[in-house]
């Protein structure tokens, strides 16, 4: 009777032991994002004397004909793919030049770091100062060599989205890099010196031995790095707040206004949704590639 109620006892006290991180998660993130999917039901508005209604999916055709959250929606894609690849192509680059034996390599290592230590509201007022029009570095540069008087990268219609992918790039980097570093870390060092010996080149060698170490590595850390920056917020707001006409504003920001701007609660849960499909699809996109890759195994 006791062997038989063990395993009973041992899968209780597993759940005990788990209580304590799972209640946080359940209240914290499962609750908030099932009372904002339920909220996109209805017509839920701030100041509002009557009781909210059910509305069902009006407002996601209200929003399949909404050409400005389309437009957010592509600029968020046009801005998650410029940060996302620089990020990782930088990354590499950087994790593999941390991985050679250099002298005050622990140095360059804290260095590269620094950026991912500071806030995303101290990086986008910091940027701000280096793009100012008049008194930023930027400008000063490009008036020292010659090259024309400067111009207001921030509010210019050209210059807005890539002057911030510059900054997500730099901003976001130091975590793809750190991530790389890692993998590249456990690469077997005798496979490198085994391949050397058979007359492979470095090319050859990052091709044959390292990348295949790294590939889960960089796959996993780019679909992280694509949700995250899908979803910025802060960086782009402290920057521009969606300017100039738009041309910054990520469907984050447009849910946002719409929600504490223009008090369209319901409405802006159901922008929230629709991110989180794709955050949901890209994730499902993943994990079937892991199990098709045999990464878990």
């Amino acid at each position: 009777m006791g062997r038989g109620s063990g395993p009973i006892d041992r899968g209780a006290g597993s759940w005990f032991l788990v209580l304590p991180a799972l209640i946080p998660i359940l209240i914290l993130s499962v609750g908030p994002l099932l009372y904002g999917i339920a909220l996109a039901f209805t017509d839920a508005q701030s100041g509002r004397t009557r009781a909210t209604q059910w509305t069902g999916g009006l407002n996601f055709q209200d929003l399949l004909h909404d050409t400005l959250f389309w437009d957010s929606f592509r600029i968020g894609l046009l801005w998650a793919v410029g940060v996302t690849v620089p990020q990782f192509v930088l990354g590499l680059g950087l994790a593999l030049l941390l991985n050679q034996n250099l002298r005050m390599r622990w140095l360059a290592r804290a260095l590269a770091i620094v950026p991912w230590a500071m806030p995303e509201v101290v990086v986008g007022i910091m940027w701000r100062l280096v793009y100012h029009p008049d008194a930023g570095v930027l400008n000063e540069t490009v008036r020292d060599l010659g090259l024309g008087d400067g111009r207001d990268w921030l509010t210019g219609l050209a210059t807005a989205l890539p002057a911030v992918i510059v900054v997500g790039v730099w901003a976001g980097m130091p975590q793809t890099t750190v991530a790389l570093l890692a993998g590249l870390q456990n690469t077997p060092q005798e496979l490198h010196e085994a391949a050397a010996l058979d007359g492979a080149g470095a090319w050859r060698r990052f091709r044959t031995v390292t990348w295949p170490v790294l590939r889960p590595v960089a796959l996993s850390i780019t679909a992280l790095n694509f949700i995250w920056n899908f979803n910025s917020f802060a960086l782009v707001y402290v920057l521009t707040n969606g300017g100039p006409g738009g041309r910054t504003r990520l469907p984050m920001l447009f849910a946002y206004e719409e929600a504490f701007r223009y008090g369209q609660f319901g409405y802006a849960a159901a922008m929230g949704c629709v991110m989180v499909a794709v955050v949901a699809v890209i994730l499902a996109v993943r994990l079937v590639g892991r199990l098709e890759g045999g990464e878990d195994r």
